[in-house]
C-alpha cells in the first residue's frame, strides 16, 4: 500500500485559496468546474475528467478541493462534473460516456453503483483512455488504480467504538445508506464484522436503508427509531451506527429533534461541520472519518503519473481514524474533521 504525504497545514491554508478562487470561476453543482495548473496553463496537455458521486455534501467539496491542489501542483487540468444526487445512476453514465466521447486524457471515477458504471468504464478503456477509481469499488478490474479508503476497516472501528461506549452489551442498531454502493455496503459489513465479535450484544436492526439524502433518511431514520420508543419517550435501544454523511446528520437530527440526543450511543461516519459540532454537542459519541482531501489528490496525482509512464500501485489506502471528543483538538485528528475547506 501506499501513502503520498500531503502536509495538513500550511498547505490546506493554501488549498482553501485555491478552492475559492476555482469555485469563484464555476459552479460546483452538476453544471461542471473547469480548473488547471499555475495561472490556469496546462503546459503537459494532460486533461483529466474527476467525477464525483455527487456535488453537495462536504465529503465531495473536499475531494474537489484535493484534486485541484493536485492538479496546480502538477500542471494539469481538471474537469469536475458529477450529478447532484448519488442516486443518479443515468447521470453518472452519461458523465463518464460524455468524456470518452469527447477524448478526455484520463477519468477519475467515483461509481455511484458498481455495477451500471462497468459499461461505461469498459467502453473508456477500450478508447484508450485510462480510468482511476476513487471512493468507491467498481465490479470491474479495468482501472489503473483504485484510491479509497479501506471501508471494512472503517466500518469495524466504528463497530468497536461503539461496543466499547455501550459497555460491549446491550441492544444496537445500524441504518444503511442505499443498495449498489460499494463503500458503504463495506463499512455496513465491517460494522456488522464488529458486532460479531461481542456475545453481549444484540443488533436488533440492520437491514433498512436511508436513501441518498438527508430527507430520505430523515424519514427512515424516524420510523426506525419509532419502533423502539418506550412508554414513557425513550428508546429501548442503547447504540447507532450510521455508514455516511448522510444518514449520520439525518440520525443526528431526528435524535436532536425527539430529545433522544445524548441519551444513546450514536457512532456516525464522515466528516461535517454538522456532525463535528454534534460530536462537541455530546449527540454523537464518536464519527469514522477519512481523508477526502487526501484522496482527491491521489486519484489524480496517480493518474498523472500513469499517464506519464510511471508505475503506480493497484490498490492505495488513503486512512481511516475515529475521532472523538477527546481527541477531536488533536494534531492528526483536527485536520480531517475541519479541513481548510470548511473554515
Amino acid at each position: 500500500m501506499q501513502r503520498v504525504s500531503m502536509k495538513h497545514t500550511p498547505d490546506r491554508i493554501l488549498l482553501l485559496c485555491l478552492f475559492l478562487l476555482a469555485t469563484a470561476c464555476g459552479g460546483t453543482n452538476g453544471s461542471g468546474t473547469n480548473t488547471g495548473g499555475t495561472n490556469g496553463g496546462t503546459a503537459s496537455g494532460i486533461t483529466i475528467a474527476v467525477i464525483p458521486k455527487g456535488t453537495s455534501h462536504v465529503f465531495w467539496q473536499s475531494i474537489h478541493a484535493g484534486a485541484q491542489k493536485a492538479a496546480t501542483d502538477l500542471g494539469v487540468n481538471i474537469i469536475w462534473r458529477g450529478p447532484l444526487r448519488e442516486d443518479d445512476r443515468d447521470a453518472q453514465v452519461s458523465e463518464v460516456e460524455g468524456f470518452v466521447s469527447r477524448g478526455i486524457s484520463g477519468i477519475c471515477l467515483a461509481p455511484l453503483d458498481e455495477t451500471a458504471l462497468v459499461p461505461p468504464v469498459q467502453e473508456a478503456v477500450r478508447q484508450k483512455i485510462p480510468v482511476v477509481i476513487f471512493d468507491s469499488g467498481l465490479k470491474s478490474s479495468d482501472y489503473v488504480s483504485f484510491v479509497a479508503t479501506d471501508n471494512t476497516k472503517g466500518g469495524r472501528l466504528g463497530g468497536e467504538r461503539l461496543a466499547e461506549s455501550i459497555g460491549k452489551k446491550g441492544k444496537v442498531i445500524m441504518l444503511r445508506y442505499a443498495e449498489g454502493h460499494d463503500s458503504t455496503g463495506r463499512r455496513e459489513q465491517g460494522f456488522l464484522d464488529a458486532m460479531k465479535e461481542y456475545p453481549g450484544i444484540n443488533v436488533v436492526s440492520s437491514n433498512q436503508y436511508g436513501g441518498a439524502d438527508v430527507e430520505s433518511a430523515y424519514k427512515k431514520s424516524e420510523a426506525l427509531l419509532s419502533t423502539y420508543k418506550k412508554p414513557d419517550g425513550s428508546l429501548d435501544i442503547d447504540g447507532i451506527f450510521t455508514p455516511n454523511e448522510s444518514s449520520s446528520f439525518a440520525m443526528l437530527r431526528v435524535l436532536q429533534d425527539n430529545g433522544w440526543a445524548g441519551k444513546v450511543k450514536f457512532v456516525g461516519f464522515d466528516a461535517s461541520p454538522n456532525l463535528v459540532q454534534g460530536l462537541r454537542d455530546g449527540g454523537l459519541d464518536a464519527i469514522v472519518v477519512q481523508d477526502p482531501v487526501h484522496m482527491g489528490y491521489t486519484a489524480v496525482e496517480t493518474m498523472v503519473k500513469h499517464l506519464k509512464g510511471q508505475p503506480v500501485e493497484k490498490w492505495i489506502d488513503t486512512g481511516v481514524h475515529v475521532a472523538t471528543k477527546a481527541n477531536m483538538e488533536t494534531p492528526d485528528i483536527k485536520p480531517l474533521i475541519e479541513p481548510a475547506l470548511a473554515k
